[in-house]
């Protein structure tokens, strides 16, 4: 009899458990459809920013072997130093989301003026490490023609890095009112005068008495996008009434102000170093692969090419789930904070799996729109192996970061991608790759090693930070409990 009660519940037992099936599958929805109605414009504008690197290389590609050498070393250098200040200047996105959601949005304003302080003063340094690229170009071990390449690459850049430090301040603010719609027009604009420039600066244009630059052409045209691109967000903003709710004035900037200063810094540093880590584990890979040879390395470029533009996804779903949890927090909403974060970890990491997979089982096909050249696929296609579970890891350990964020917590991910993306991936690559050991089987030497480390250091970050951002989600769900019970006591006096 106990066994037919168990097998056949009372009507009453069968409705509760249809009812909460019900609600979670509508919790879920409603999670899905704001993650999705905030993510698609980032995604679409992360992949226009992502197409200029994949223009610049298809069209250097076909302009010469040396100089997609040169592209690898000099855009991994440009990158880890512009990704790790752009994580500071991006601090203005979980602050000024928990100001959104608190309706101050006077503060919120405030908290632009000094993103953008902080983005001029981070591009004086980051500017001037890439004018003089010493130590990158000591790493790398370069053959003289390559580096020259390399260094003019790099000044070229380098006039752009103040005006991409500014757009993001712009799309930090944007995106943390949930606008990125205005976001994603001038990134898809940047890349519509980006395409041509490249094209006529890369490949040159005899007829009009241009010569051929190659990769010194793509940072040139990288630049002047990038400027236009400032000028017309200022402009944007001064004419568009959506603003004037923020008090941004129309008189210039405001002065600069210790405190909101310091709040962007507290939060900015370890989240600009926790991306500098987890860029430059990887971006770095380039400097070391260059030593192996310009076909290595020339491989590598493609697989980090395709690697990134993957990422954009699991990238755009966490900057929307960032923002909303932020939104959520702001507005003293615990629980849309915590089922937002978890849903939007479960989606993409999902989504990312069955991406990764995909890209797996199509790799030849994938690297052949990249080059003709034999010994360049040749080298490309081991790297892509990993694809399905190295594109998984990142999208988890992204997800989790971010949702981190929104709470305004980075700190401990800074440390957790210390460990595993520089001691377990750069390091542990090295080891691998070099056989420093003498135990690297054959098929892990050289840059199949370096990707083999880093996808065990992705797994070992994304679990962790799974597991952190658990651990934090669940206190959080304490305290706002015991805040409740303490409101509701009837020895509570406040107010």
């Amino acid at each position: 009899m106990w066994l037919c009660h168990f097998a056949h519940p009372p009507r009453g037992a069968a409705d509760v458990l249809v009812g909460l099936g019900a609600y979670m599958i509508d919790t879920w929805r409603d999670s899905a459809r704001h993650i999705l109605a905030l993510a698609w414009p980032v995604l679409i504008g992360q992949l226009s920013v992502v197409a200029f690197a994949t223009v610049d290389t298809m069209l250097v590609a076909r302009h010469s072997p040396l100089d997609l050498a040169a592209l690898a070393v000099g855009a991994s250098a440009y990158v880890t130093v512009f990704i790790g200040l752009m994580g500071v200047v991006l601090a203005v996105g979980p602050i000024v989301g928990q100001l959104f959601g608190a309706g101050q949005l006077a503060q919120a304003g405030r908290q632009l003026h000094q993103a953008v302080w902080l983005a001029l003063g981070l591009s004086l340094l980051g500017s001037t490490l890439l004018l003089f690229p010493a130590p990158f170009l000591a790493l790398a071990r370069l053959e003289p023609e390559v580096e020259a390449k390399v260094r003019h690459y790099l000044q070229a850049v380098a006039v752009g890095l103040p005006a991409s430090l500014l757009f993001a301040a712009y799309r930090g603010f944007n995106t943390a009112v949930s606008r990125p719609k205005a976001v994603m027009v001038l990134q898809l604009g940047g890349l519509a005068l980006k395409v041509p420039l490249s094209a006529l600066l890369i490949q040159g244009a005899p007829s009009f008495g241009i010569p051929a630059l190659g990769v010194v052409g793509g940072g040139i045209a990288t630049a002047i996008a990038m400027w236009i691109q400032v000028v017309v967000a200022v402009w944007v903003m001064r004419r568009d009434g959506y603003y004037a709710r923020f008090e941004l004035g129309h008189g210039g900037l405001q002065a600069p102000d210790l405190r909101g200063l310091k709040t962007q810094l507290r939060l900015g540093v370890p989240m600009g170093m926790g991306i500098l880590i987890e860029v430059s584990g990887f971006s770095l890979m380039a400097v070391f692969i260059a030593r192996l040879g310009t076909t290595a390395v020339a491989g590598h470029q493609i697989a980090v090419n395709l690697v990134s533009i993957l990422f954009m996804l699991p990238l755009a779903l966490s900057s929307a789930i960032s923002t909303l949890v932020a939104q959520r927090v702001g507005a003293r909403d615990g629980l849309g904070a915590r089922r937002l974060g978890w849903h939007g970890v479960q989606m993409g990491t999902a989504l990312a799996a069955m991406i990764g997979a995909s890209v797996y089982f199509g790799r030849e096909a994938i690297v052949g729109l990249y080059t003709r050249d034999a010994a360049v696929a040749a080298a490309a296609l081991p790297l892509l192996a990993w694809m399905a579970v190295f594109h998984t890891a990142d999208a988890l350990q992204s997800l989790s970061s971010f949702v981190l964020r929104g709470y305004r917590i980075a700190g401990v991910p800074m440390l957790i991608f210390a460990v595993s993306l520089w001691g377990v991936g750069l390091g542990g690559g090295y080891v691998v790759a070099f056989d420093v050991l003498g135990l690297t089987p054959p098929a892990l030497r050289g840059a199949p090693g370096y990707w083999a480390a880093s996808t065990c250091g992705l797994v070992l970050a994304g679990l962790t930070l799974l597991g952190f951002m658990a651990h934090t989600l669940a206190r959080h769900a304490r305290e706002g409990r015991s805040a409740a019970a303490d409101l509701s006591s009837p020895l509570n006096t406040a107010g």
